[in-house]
């Protein structure tokens, strides 16, 4: 498959609180010269340090994927990665004044708006396709997950997702370049299960969740105190679960919106291979974890 880098046309601001500190953060999204990659610069430290997007710099894979450089942490890559890969972006760097890129709405959504309204700019300059010769099969054997990546003409993806859930059932999703990534996969929240909440919280993550940027699906009965206290927590009243197992702060775009995101971010965290990889994923239960330990590989069998 043959197609030239691109960059963005322009620079894009966000800002907002990160999903896991909780810290508020103004991030700027650049355009980069031809085989720069994707790199995150933490500006608000000494000599404003760069973090390069690989999977040797996977430093924390608890609920999201952080990536550290020395000094330099950014926490919460993987939406941000992802939106750039599906929209075809080869070169950006993306500054950052905290340690967390912003949860925003729990998608990749905001960044596939911006950048959608001017397009990508082609750089002359032929894109480096990733290859393998062999196929790399990664196992975890405590949750069963695992990872398949096979040699192929064009980068495609096929996962299935299994939390043993009766709300969630088995869902499937695909990425291949018959789908439309910003309609299909990009718009897709992050979600989370009602009873883990408050040990996520005990736990110091999801401090800046709420519910308008996660999906809370109810597994389990509730009371209705439970439904008052996470109402007190993120300050919304009148929370209820609809029929269908969810709490009723959004509307899902898709029944298996949940799916497609654990998608969206098996997307964001393979492009820590460092680049786009002719390969076909197919992926059992995938996470952050497993991911990037596959990217990791994966990186070492590049041809």
């Amino acid at each position: 498959m043959h197609s030239n880098q691109n960059t963005l046309k322009k620079s894009y601001y966000f800002e907002g609180k990160g999903l896991h500190t909780g810290t508020y953060a103004h991030i700027k999204l650049m355009p980069a010269g031809p085989d720069t990659g994707i790199r995150f610069r933490r500006i608000d430290l000494k000599g404003k340090p760069f973090i390069d997007a690989v999977a040797e710099n996977v430093s924390n894979t608890a609920r999201s994927t952080t990536i550290s450089q020395n000094e330099a942490v950014a926490v919460t890559v993987e939406h941000i990665l992802s939106a750039l890969t599906g929209l075809g972006i080869d070169n950006a760097v993306i500054e950052m004044d905290n340690i967390e890129i912003p949860i925003l709405d729990g998608s990749a959504k905001p960044y596939i708006d911006a950048i959608k309204k001017d397009g990508t700019k082609d750089q002359g300059v032929e894109r480096k396709y990733l290859t393998i010769k062999d196929t790399l099969e990664i196992h975890d054997n405590r949750t069963g997950s695992w990872i398949k990546v096979e040699p192929a003409d064009v980068p495609s993806a096929h996962i299935t997702v299994d939390f043993n859930s009766e709300i969630l059932g088995v869902q499937e999703a695909e990425w291949n370049p018959g789908v439309n990534y910003a309609r299909e996969i990009g718009v897709c929240r992050t979600f989370v299960f009602f009873h883990d909440i408050e040990y996520l919280f005990r736990n110091n993550l999801i401090k800046g969740g709420d519910v308008e940027n996660a999906i809370v699906i109810v597994e389990h009965p509730v009371s209705d105190e439970q439904l008052q206290s996470i109402s007190r927590l993120f300050e919304i009243p009148n929370l209820k679960i609809t029929a269908a197992g969810y709490l009723n702060n959004l509307r899902l775009h898709f029944p298996d919106e949940c799916g497609r995101h654990k998608l969206l971010d098996l997307i964001g965290d393979f492009r820590l291979a460092g680049g786009y990889v002719n390969a076909r994923i197919t992926a059992f239960k995938p996470g952050h974890s497993i991911n990037t330990r596959t990217a990791k590989a994966l990186r070492a069998l590049l041809v």
